[in-house]
């Protein structure tokens, strides 16, 4: 399928006929991070089985291993140990880079407010522009002092210098719309304050299967908290415990590609280690694929999607599972009726603008979309034209757009090794459904 590879490009041959595969995805971005950042607040050694190796993941280790904590990667064979100091950060300065890693870049600015000493956590061009002075605020609020080095730019983004004291503690308030985030990564060091948190949305909450996620992992490692219809969280202190061994399942974003593969090309095609079950918010993208007409199974942990007559059009919000925007906007052109996508505003705030981006390219290869606020509106397109494909440094663009050549020919992706950010094998799986 991607038969002319170069370090610029990569052009996706079309399989000419229905699938039948079975294909296994790294471990979920989202449960990685977060159970990295609890493994090292707990107090003794964690072994992380599954856990996904890419560039988020190695920056957010690389940052750990920057603060003196011990983490052996065996990437071979998908684990991570890593020794906890029971909430102590022992340098009493760094400069922490981490890329484009927002989750790293989120998780690691509330981490840091636990230590004593001066910090800069800093990223590339993008992270700069990235907003989190909503999270700066909340923690300031708790007693912390977190200041942007730019401070004519509003809102306030990276490079950030926290002059940490450890955290006080009390009540604090944070938006709930911007990025689920914010409040994960409040949650996962409220317990080590030094008296009890009390966290205040001031909007409705976006993402929510994202906090249920932070909350559950929380639980795994030994801590649990009260909330209140998603409006007031309430954490008081105390430890997370270390897991001598904690399983990670599968990227249920990642599979989002191949769950969607069937519906393009048609067959079926079975995505392993993952259930409908998951804790993960992507795992909906199959809700939508079942409105779509497609037929969705599950047996022993291995989920499998079926191409079936006839593709519709439907009309969803994604507020909660956004990360698949991308994957439906892949697939809407092939339905018989428009699509319309909403409840995405905070992708914008993403890799990239994603509803400009994916919007762009769709009208580059002739698929009429009508872009709005919070999403889009794409329309059945017969006539689609292989062309080449920018991704602007965005792995989801990359991933979602080289679905299209599986059915389109001269689908070109220009700089696929954006991939690398959660998913850098996804080529040679995405060659395995031929």
């Amino acid at each position: 399928m991607a038969t002319n590879i170069t370090p610029t490009s990569v052009l996706i041959n079309p399989i000419p006929h229905a699938l039948q595969a079975v294909v296994e995805v790294p471990g979920s971005k989202s449960i990685t991070n977060r159970a990295l950042l609890l493994a090292a607040l707990a107090g003794g050694t964690s072994r992380l089985v599954n856990a996904l190796d890419s560039d988020d993941s190695r920056f957010f280790m690389k940052a750990l291993q920057d603060l003196g904590f011990s983490i052996i990667h065996e990437p071979e064979n998908s684990e991570i140990k890593v020794k906890g100091l029971g909430g102590a950060i022992l340098p009493t300065e760094a400069c922490l880079y981490i890329g484009n890693a927002g989750t790293a870049a989120r998780f690691l600015t509330a981490f840091l407010t636990l230590g004593y000493g001066h910090f800069i956590l800093d990223g590339d061009q993008r992270m700069r522009n990235r907003p989190i002075g909503d999270l700066m605020h909340s923690l300031n609020q708790l007693g912390a002092k977190i200041t942007p080095q730019n401070q004519q730019l509003k809102p306030a983004c990276p490079p950030l210098e926290i002059h940490a004291s450890g955290l006080r503690g009390g009540k604090t308030t944070i938006a709930g719309d911007i990025s689920s985030q914010f409040l994960s990564a409040l949650l996962i060091v409220a317990p080590y304050a030094a008296a009890s948190v009390e966290i205040e949305l001031t909007t409705s909450l976006t993402s929510k299967p994202y906090i249920d996620m932070t909350i559950a992992v929380m639980s795994d490692f030994g801590v649990e908290i009260s909330q209140h219809d998603y409006e007031i969280f309430q954490i008081v202190p105390g430890f997370y415990l270390p897991k001598d061994v904690y399983k990670i399942e599968s990227d249920a974003s990642a599979a989002s590609y191949f769950f969607a593969a069937p519906a393009i090309c048609g067959g079926s095609v079975k995505v392993k280690d993952i259930s409908r079950n998951s804790c993960q918010g992507d795992i909906r993208f199959l809700e939508v694929l079942e409105k779509m007409g497609c037929v969705v199974e599950e047996n022993n942990l291995e989920v499998t999607v079926s191409a079936s007559a006839g593709l519709r059009g439907v009309d969803v919000d994604m507020g909660d599972f956004s990360d698949t925007a991308q994957t439906l906007a892949a697939v809407a052109p092939f339905a018989s009726t428009p699509t319309c996508i909403r409840g995405i505003a905070s992708s914008r705030l993403k890799e990239t603008d994603r509803i400009s981006a994916v919007c762009a390219e769709l009208r580059k290869i002739g698929v009429r979309v009508d872009e709005h606020a919070d999403g889009m509106t794409i329309f059945p397109c017969q006539n689609i034209n292989g062309t080449s494909i920018q991704t602007y440094q965005d792995h989801r663009m990359a991933m979602a757009f080289s679905l299209i050549g599986l059915r389109v020919p001269g689908m070109k992706i220009e700089n696929p090794g954006c991939v690398s950010k959660t998913f850098p094998n996804y080529f040679n799986v995405l060659e395995g459904l031929r």
